[in-house]
């Protein structure tokens, strides 16, 4: 029976000084492997980083209210003006695709609508049609 192994833990401190290490020209694949780590939780820290400075760096658990994530914090290089650049495309490309979910919704639900309402004017001329031919037909 294989052995489930437990979370490791990462402070910002170790995730700082693996980002230094990164910036400075080591190798992340070689970094990866002498902390045991993936190379993708490097670049993920990484990223952080240049995003929000070391405050970036988040510890385990959900942020404290007074560190909730409000305003993202200005962009210190190009690549993280590029990061906040395609996460807010990526979430304003979220948000149309939902409204186009729903634009389609509705202009489906006009369509049935209509014909609904159009089946019944046909209904209510049938019935005025046969009702004037009826009064007609008396009157002669």
């Amino acid at each position: 029976m294989s052995q489930l192994k437990k979370a490791r833990f990462f402070d910002r401190e170790f995730k700082f000084r693996a980002v230094v290490r990164m910036l400075k020209g080591e190798s992340p694949s070689a970094l990866a492997r002498e902390l045991q780590l993936r190379r993708k939780l490097l670049y993920a820290w990484k990223d952080a980083y240049l995003v929000g400075g070391e405050e970036g760096l988040r510890t385990r658990g959900r942020p404290r209210r007074d560190q909730a994530p409000g305003v993202p914090p200005e962009a210190r290089t190009m690549r993280a003006e590029l990061l906040q650049a395609r996460k807010r495309i990526a979430e304003l490309e979220r948000k149309v695709g939902q409204q186009q979910l729903e634009n389609d919704f509705f202009a489906e639900a006009l369509r049935r609508v209509q014909a609904i309402q159009e089946g019944e004017d046909a209904q209510d001329e049938l019935r005025s049609m046969r009702s004037s031919r009826g009064k007609r037909g008396k009157a002669n």
